[in-house]
């Protein structure tokens, strides 16, 4: 299994860390221990994670201040992959926000609080449904981005929540280094499109490693844990990175142990018969799975 990937045109080692859990309950407001967030971002770091994801709606500008304030001056190596499209009411709700004004002003917002001068990849997500991802252009929402791109805000350009045929159009725009989705063991409709993106060396970023599973499915999860002496999340994980060289992991914690767990999952080796077993929970599930 390869440990590193390339991701716009640095190399990321393929287990990164995803900072959302490091804001308050709901993704809203300060974190329960202030220190403990800084601790987890410097433990990750040193653990080897060079690959960090965040937004400045995470908070709101909580997680960008946490990160800037545990780890700047950042490391050379380090790769930190913001996203806009959205952002934070007073209430706490996710509110849809891609007017050029409201693009433009998160990338300024990411910027700032991360304290930037360029954002090295910047997914655009895409909420068109509630539901998941959903069929309709994004060309105006893209050229947003892309002039920002052209002004030297922005390196690299990415997807998040997007269907292949948006992949295809904004392909057919701009360069796109990466494609965030939800997808797990369990939930495989972009299995066609990750091997589209592997045999064009685009990363394809997962969400939700564990989301969506049934009662049933998680008790057949456990089951091969326990039998590699494993944590389910940690096999979820490692099933991940045994499924295509282009997936990079961004599993998120506030937990210095349970970052360590999770690091962890690269160390599995999956045997042939815990594969079969868990591509059979995609088949139990309805979804598909490649012949």
């Amino acid at each position: 299994m390869t440990r590193t990937y390339t991701l716009g045109d640095r190399t990321v080692n393929r287990l990164g860390y995803g900072a959302m859990q490091l804001a308050g309950p709901g993704v809203f407001g300060p974190p329960k221990d202030h220190d403990a967030a800084l601790a987890v971002l410097r433990a990750a770091v040193a653990a080897g994670v060079n690959h960090i994801d965040t937004s400045d709606y995470y908070g709101p500008h909580v997680t960008n201040q946490l990160i800037r304030e545990a780890l700047h001056p950042y490391p050379d190596d380090l790769v930190l992959v913001t996203k806009i499209g959205a952002r934070r009411g007073p209430d706490g709700s996710w509110i849809h926000a891609v007017s050029p004004d409201e693009l433009t002003r998160a990338v300024h917002d990411n910027l700032r609080n991360l304290r930037l001068d360029v954002l090295e990849v910047v997914n655009l997500r895409i909420s068109f449904s509630m539901m998941g991802p959903a069929e309709g252009s994004i060309e105006p929402l893209l050229a947003v981005l892309a002039g920002l791109q052209a002004e030297g805000l922005v390196r690299h350009i990415g997807l998040s929540n997007v269907t292949p045929t948006q992949v295809a159009e904004a392909r057919a725009l701009c360069d796109i280094v990466c494609v965030q989705n939800q997808y797990n063991v369990v939930h495989r409709a972009d299995d066609a499109l990750i091997d589209s993106l592997a045999a064009d060396r685009i990363a394809y970023v997962p969400f939700f490693p564990m989301g969506g599973f049934s009662p049933i499915q998680s008790s057949s999860l456990s089951e091969v844990a326990e039998a590699l002496g494993a944590t389910p999340m940690q096999i979820a994980l490692a099933w991940l990175l045994h499924l295509s060289p282009n997936i990079l992991l961004i599993p998120g914690t506030s937990s210095p142990a349970h970052l360590r767990e999770n690091l962890t999952a690269a160390e599995i080796v999956l045997p042939a018969e815990a594969i079969l077993a868990l591509d059979g929970l995609a088949a139990s599930s309805g979804a598909a799975v490649p012949a």
